[in-house]
């Protein structure tokens, strides 16, 4: 008896795993998203062996041009395909650059069991070496076994498996540009799969009279920083929060998430009450106790990087939560 082949859904948004360059022997000077869905599986025809797959083209962008707007288009997008009985897990391409933040807003956001799997490129679709097609038929690969979705959001970048909650890129140009403490090779058997880390807590919920996502912004605060960046970015975010109704800053900060005393003092001073703020360290974890009367606005952000805490932040925010209930659901994760 025959077993019908996974129904796999690609969504492609561009990036460098879709650009093209003048010559083969190009690999920085190209344009980023310039080739169609279908000419990626053009590539890669070795995927009909692997699983039915239906294709559509979300964006042509540079991942660089990527920010909140299109995350949403793209979830509200994701969300129907596994909602859909025909389709058994999604294959999304898109470029490196944004790549860790559109994978961990997708992961806290998608409701579902089925398998979601990110994939990218380093070197153009017309590199003589390029590495798309096999990032994309090993994506498709992964995305075809249903023991993948237990974990949330993956990736899959030059044979491994990066969860999105991992994933981070660690140099501008090098094919092995991602790092991870937990990553597994492509060929990881299903019981090796079963050995991701789950998914452990209840996703955000962002209702379809959503719109648009709260302002959230960051700063990177460095040895003797001035503290005039904090009023310049609290005047753009409340002109900003008119629109949405929230705004929400991050501080990447040194060490344990420590705030050097004049940028506490700024805040104090320039940060409205009802704008939370992210404690995040530069490390990618840390845990400043905050104390006083507006703890409940100023978040820790544990184990995130100042980047996912920004995405955290503006979903947490985009679906409602304030006060207490955003400071809870926000320092679970």
């Amino acid at each position: 008896m025959s077993t019908r082949p996974p129904r796999i859904a690609l969504i492609t948004t561009g990036g460098t795993i879709a650009g093209s360059a003048n010559s083969a022997t190009e690999l920085s000077n190209y344009s980023a998203g310039r080739l169609a869905a279908a000419d990626l599986l053009g590539a890669v025809p070795q995927l009909a062996a692997l699983a039915d797959i239906r294709s559509e083209q979300l964006f042509s962008l540079d991942s660089k041009d990527i920010g909140p707007a299109h995350w949403l288009i793209l979830l509200r997008r994701v969300q129907a395909l596994v909602d859909d009985d025909g389709v058994d897990g999604v294959v999304i391409t898109h470029g490196t650059d944004t790549l860790e933040e559109t994978a961990y807003f997708l992961h806290i956001t998608l409701t579902t069991a089925k398998p979601v799997v990110m994939t990218a490129a380093m070197r153009p679709a017309s590199a003589l070496s390029a590495d798309g097609p096999l990032n994309l038929y090993q994506a498709v690969q992964l995305a075809s076994r249903p023991a993948a979705g237990r974990a949330g959001v993956l990736a899959v970048l030059g044979d491994r498996i990066l969860p999105a909650t991992q994933l981070s890129k660690r140099h501008p140009s090098a094919v092995d540009a991602f790092s991870s403490s937990a990553t597994l090779t492509i060929d990881a058997s299903d019981i090796q799969l079963h050995a991701l880390a789950p998914y452990r807590y209840s996703r955000i919920h962002l209702a379809a009279s959503v719109h648009s996502l709260p302002p959230v912004e960051l700063l990177t605060v460095g040895a003797g920083s001035s503290t005039a960046l904090v009023s310049a970015v609290v005047r753009a975010l409340a002109r900003a929060s008119l629109l949405t109704g929230a705004a929400g800053l991050v501080l990447g900060l040194p060490g344990n998430a420590s705030l050097p005393a004049s940028w506490e003092a700024a805040i104090e001073a320039d940060l409205p009450p009802s704008v939370p703020l992210v404690l995040a360290s530069r490390c990618g974890a840390g845990v400043r106790p905050v104390h006083g009367e507006r703890a409940n606005n100023w978040l820790q952000s544990t184990t995130l990087d100042p980047l996912k805490a920004r995405v955290r932040l503006i979903a947490g925010l985009g679906a409602g939560l304030r006060g207490v209930r955003l400071k809870r659901w926000f320092e679970r994760g």
